[in-house]
């Protein structure tokens, strides 16, 4: 059987004074850098949850003006295409056109040589034919 003396009380003190003595000296130091540490642990995670919503505002936010640049990049693409065009179009009737005039005037220098050329061998054809009829007659005419 258990014999419950004055040692029994006090080794009872002396359990309750241990645990005074070590809730004051380690546990209490122990239990408040746990709370301090996971006071920061919250604090990190609110930190990295903003940071994570400021991010993907910003993600958010390029996206929708790359959109914009975009649409308006294109849309100037479009406007600088037809304005190609146009100056293409205009350039090819400029050249059709001095091509026309080009090819009417060489047409005219050629119809007004020929022409001249015409009336030369007329003339030169005349020449001979009254020098071939001198001969052939022996007279002139």
């Amino acid at each position: 059987m258990i014999n419950l003396d004055i040692a029994f009380v006090i080794q009872a003190i002396n359990f309750g004074i241990l645990l005074l003595v070590l809730n004051i000296l380690l546990y209490r130091p122990i239990r408040k850098v746990l709370a301090d540490r996971q006071g920061e642990l919250a604090g990190a995670k609110e930190k990295v949850a903003e940071v994570d919503r400021e991010v993907q505002e910003k993600i958010a936010l390029y996206e929708a003006r790359l959109k914009d640049v975009k649409v308006a990049a294109s849309g100037d693409r479009e406007v600088l295409k037809k304005e190609a065009q146009a100056e293409e179009a205009a350039v090819l009737d400029k050249a059709r056109k001095e091509a026309n005039d080009s090819l009417a005037s060489i047409k005219n220098k050629v119809a007004k040589e020929a022409a001249d050329a015409r009336a030369l061998l007329r003339e030169q054809a005349n020449a001979l034919s009254l020098d071939i009829c001198e001969k052939v007659l022996g007279r002139s005419l």
